[in-house]
């Protein structure tokens, strides 16, 4: 599965893609709101290992990275996570490396995998978990069309320190309208 659009290519992760990866996930300060930073190559490979290898499976992550077009550079990713049997709901999260941010690239990534999830697949609801002192991943989903549904608080345990949780979702009618 390849998506592009008008500056980016998505794709599957690849085990050699395991560099590029790293480089921006290990960023602690960059991705301080993040469940997963690595610390050694040997967790991404891991993690790449351990990501779904086929689209649209139930209880599964399915990664894609991004790619700049314009000098095929690797600035972030983007997880599916496929999230019941039902296999009608998905989370969506969305990483970008810190020279990438601010260039309009996430909302480009996402609005693709969120038309081709409604549309292609028939998916009936969206949604994405963000920690309340994220502003900028608020204002994304936010510039996506989702909305903010529900705000748990100390709901989830996160680099050893319990953190708040707010959801974001969209419905299939709703991104269609």
């Amino acid at each position: 599965m390849n998506i592009e659009t008008e500056n980016l290519l998505l794709r599957p992760i690849k085990t050699d893609d395991k560099f590029n990866f790293f480089a921006y996930r290990s960023d602690a300060i960059t991705n301080q709101f993040q469940g997963f930073v690595p610390k050694t190559l040997q967790e991404v490979e891991m993690f790449i290992t351990n990501s779904a290898k086929e689209f649209n499976q139930p209880n599964t992550w399915f990664q894609l990275i991004i790619i700049e077009k314009l000098n095929q550079n690797v600035v972030g990713d983007i997880g599916i996570h496929f999230l019941n049997e039902d296999n009608k709901q998905v989370e969506i999260g969305c990483t970008l490396s810190k020279a990438s941010q601010g260039k309009g690239y996430a909302t480009e990534a996402l609005k693709i995998v969120l038309d081709i999830l409604f549309r292609d697949y028939q998916k009936h609801r969206i949604i994405a978990s963000v920690d309340p002192k994220n502003s900028k991943s608020i204002r994304l989903m936010e510039r996506i069309g989702m909305r903010k549904e529900a705000h748990f608080i100390e709901s989830l345990f996160i680099n050893g320190v319990w953190t708040d949780d707010v959801i974001f979702a969209i419905l299939r009618k709703e991104w269609l309208n």
